[in-house]
């Protein structure tokens, strides 16, 4: 048997993140308010990790700290043996390809201006991976695995429907090959019928390339379809961690019971 230590793939240890917003009559004031509150997880290699919550529960700032796109006030987050936080920019940098993210507007999330060719590439030449020609032909082959066509390349995000920009986001965060894939709320934007082919594509790329992901989410039903492990998140704080089935069955906190139970026809669970 595996130690526990070799299966996580990332580990977040004690993150603390406070913003200070504007208070008072006339705005000179401050609040701290405690977005993420000693949030600790660890992601099990090839799983994924659904980070679930209501709106303003913490869960979008996890995932940019997760992924340092915010700095943290505190902690650590362990990737490849290193620690995130206190990286270089330039090793951060490095470590970036393998950490990618799928954002929650496919509308919002592509440049109107770029071709979907330079959309998905763009990593790529960042990274300096491949010449031209190489980068080109990455970029046909991950378009076709996640849908669409190599004559999709020189069209503009425009010019497609919601779920298939989704799935140039998609293609765009895999390029690059990742080990740890950060996805927020990927598809709350999307009509139900479409994030039902979302899942069931996200689901086939994480066995095809060995993908760990984080799953961020406000929607239960559709976490249960794609999780392993569920992490609940309340006013930044995780306050109950476990297996998918163990937590729909037999959830140990009223917050969890409560989102559980705000599921439509679902069958309402005592405390």
């Amino acid at each position: 048997m595996e130690k526990a230590a070799e299966q996580h793939i990332l580990v977040a240890r004690n993150l603390n993140k406070t913003y200070s917003q504007r208070s008072g009559r006339f705005g000179f004031g401050s609040t701290k308010i405690k977005a993420l509150d000693d949030v600790s997880l660890a992601l099990r290699a090839g799983s994924t990790l659904a980070v679930v919550g209501e709106s303003g529960s913490g869960k979008s700032t996890l995932a940019r700290c997760l992924l340092q796109l915010q700095p943290l006030d505190s902690g650590e987050v362990i990737f490849q043996d290193k620690n995130l936080a206190r990286l270089s920019v330039h090793h951060l940098r490095m470590k970036r390809r393998y950490l990618q993210m799928i954002f929650q507007d496919p509308f919002a999330s592509l440049n109107p201006r770029m071709k979907v060719c330079d959309i998905v590439a763009e990593g790529l030449v960042i990274h300096g991976l491949g010449t031209g020609r190489e980068q080109q032909d990455k970029v046909v082959q991950m378009l076709e695995r996640v849908g669409l066509s190599a004559a999709d390349m020189n069209k503009y995000p425009h010019q497609f429907s919601g779920g298939q920009r989704q799935r140039i986001g998609i293609a765009r965060a895999l390029v690059l090959e990742p080990k740890v894939v950060v996805c927020d709320e990927p598809v709350s934007a999307l009509d139900v019928s479409v994030q039902a082919q979302i899942l069931l594509l996200l689901r086939s790329l994480q066995q095809e390339m060995d993908l760990s992901y984080i799953f961020i989410s406000h929607d239960l039903r559709v976490v249960r379809h794609i999780a392993d492990d569920i992490a609940v998140m309340y006013k930044g704080r995780i306050v109950e961690q476990g297996k998918v089935e163990e937590i729909y069955s037999a959830p140990t906190q009223d917050y969890t019971r409560n989102l559980l139970n705000s599921i439509p026809g679902r069958k309402s669970l005592a405390a």
